[in-house]
């Protein structure tokens, strides 16, 4: 292994600059996501710096990963501008989000332990019949979040495909942080219809799995990824750079 001047291992400086460009990465996409940063704002690279305390390299890497998933506008050695992300784009991640899931639980399917796949619905049946009120609603809502999340990191592992992993595990970066935000908004507006119609999509998806059909899993997944996305663009708050006008569903095949 290499060692830098300093005595610290550039694998170790590799890995802590990757962590330090995907924590910015998570923080301005939730901003983004909340309306904290809206549509129009400048994004400046030295701004950014000074604020996250490290150097302009990440940030600009920040950025340029923040423009490929459409959420900014870069300028060159200037930063970027936020964008608002329009119907025709929520449709577009949509489209490549339910591609990547649908073939990453068809190659999951019979790849992954079956007391997994009982520990989840257990997990999933409890959660649909879960009521919520105040004092219990915080913790619900964290569960559901991370089953969702365990769930399809362990169906995009299961696929075998690290092609397939690698690209899901980039692009759930953003997913996840406006499903988080659509999860927040819907807390403050005590808003929980969600949470059982999810429960009961990803039930659908473990018994699919559980039960060896790959159609039938894809199916449930195209249903699964259609709803979520479709929630999540008309959660998130005014302000924030969501969708203005509302999202038709799919047919699922």
């Amino acid at each position: 292994m290499s060692v830098s001047k300093n005595g610290t291992s550039k694998a170790a400086n590799g890995w802590d600059h990757g962590q330090r460009r995907r924590a910015l990465v998570e923080s301005l996409i939730r901003e983004i996501a909340t309306g904290a940063i809206r549509p129009g704002e400048h994004l400046v690279t030295q701004a950014l710096s000074r604020r996250f305390g490290v150097s302009h390299t990440p940030v600009r890497e920040a950025l340029i990963m923040l423009a490929g998933m459409g959420l900014v506008d870069a300028e060159p050695n200037r930063g970027a501008i936020v964008r608002q992300v329009t119907p025709r784009e929520i449709r577009q991640i949509r489209q490549v989000r339910v591609a990547l899931e649908r073939a990453a639980v068809r190659l999951a399917c019979g790849r992954i332990p079956r007391d997994r796949l009982i520990w989840f619905r257990d997990e999933f049946q409890a959660l649909s019949r879960h009521s919520l009120d105040d004092e219990n609603s915080t913790a619900t809502l964290a569960r559901a979040r991370a089953l969702d999340s365990e769930l399809h990191d362990l169906i995009a592992t299961g696929s075998g495909n690290i092609f397939l992993i690698n690209e899901l595990e980039r692009l759930n970066i953003l997913f996840r942080a406006f499903r988080d935000a659509a999860w927040s908004h819907s807390q403050d507006q005590r808003d929980f219809h969600r949470l059982a119609s999810e429960a009961s999509e990803h039930l659908d998806i473990v018994e699919a799995l559980l039960a060896g059909d790959r159609k039938a899993a894809a199916r449930a997944m195209t249903r699964h990824i259609t709803s979520g996305m479709t929630y999540w663009g008309r959660a998130i708050p005014e302000g924030a750079s969501r969708p203005t006008d509302p999202i038709e569903q799919e047919d699922p095949k």
